[in-house]
């Protein structure tokens, strides 16, 4: 396998957001007056697009609740809520040299593009990645077409992409597109959950993926 393309999911893969997360669907839950989700459940839908998390949760809203939701979660997620959101370790250091050995490096989330455009300058990542697709510009996880379009965008065939996330969305996703996965084991979604899509391995840290990546190279 020669990788050309390394695709990341944001939160839970490169950063530690899920506390923040949970928080803010809570607190717009209860503005919205609708039932505050348990932290494994609001754990368990990182990942997805709003709509796929609002059906999950709720059983799907209708057109006010959920534009109301939108704007509640949004509020809390990027003016009120101050829960520290940390870059797992290795994770700077790890992007650079992967930069430094010429792979394309994208970013495939749920998140927003406003979100994500947001998190690139707060983290100065936003320079390392060449492509990226946010839930609300295309289908959410775990339709392939967010990766399909990275791969047309980018111009690197299927088998030399790599898709890394930590939720079983990521890697349903990259399946579906016949693209190789990686799952971590410190984010949101449990190892055994991510081993049923048949990664090529999980790792417990950042850098035992460019350990990896040196093996496939040697």
């Amino acid at each position: 396998m020669v990788l050309k393309l390394i695709i990341f999911d944001w939160d839970g893969t490169l950063i530690d957001s899920a506390d923040r997360i949970i928080n803010c669907m809570q607190q717009a839950s209860a503005d919205c007056n609708l039932p505050v989700p348990g932290p494994e459940a609001v754990r368990n839908i990182i990942g997805l697009g709003l709509p796929e998390v609002f059906e999950l949760l709720f059983g799907g809203l209708d057109s006010e609740q959920e534009q109301q939701m939108r704007e509640r979660y949004k509020h809390y997620y990027l003016d009120q809520d101050d829960t520290p959101t940390e870059l797992f370790p290795g994770v700077v250091d790890g992007l650079q040299r992967l930069r430094e050995q010429q792979y394309c490096l994208a970013v495939a989330t749920g998140k927003s593009r406003m979100g994500l455009d947001r998190v690139f300058e707060e983290t100065g990542l936003g320079s390392l990645f060449d492509h990226s697709r946010c839930a609300d510009e295309t289908r959410s996880k775990p339709h392939p077409l967010m990766l399909e379009e990275l791969l047309q965008e980018s111009g690197v065939d299927r088998h030399r992409a790599l898709m890394v996330g930590d939720t079983e969305y990521d890697l349903e996703m990259a399946a579906n597109a016949g693209v190789a996965s990686v799952g971590v084991s410190y984010g949101a979604h449990h190892p055994e959950r991510l081993q049923a899509f048949r990664p090529k391995l999980v790792i417990d840290h950042f850098s035992e993926l460019e350990s990896w990546l040196e093996g496939l190279s040697g």
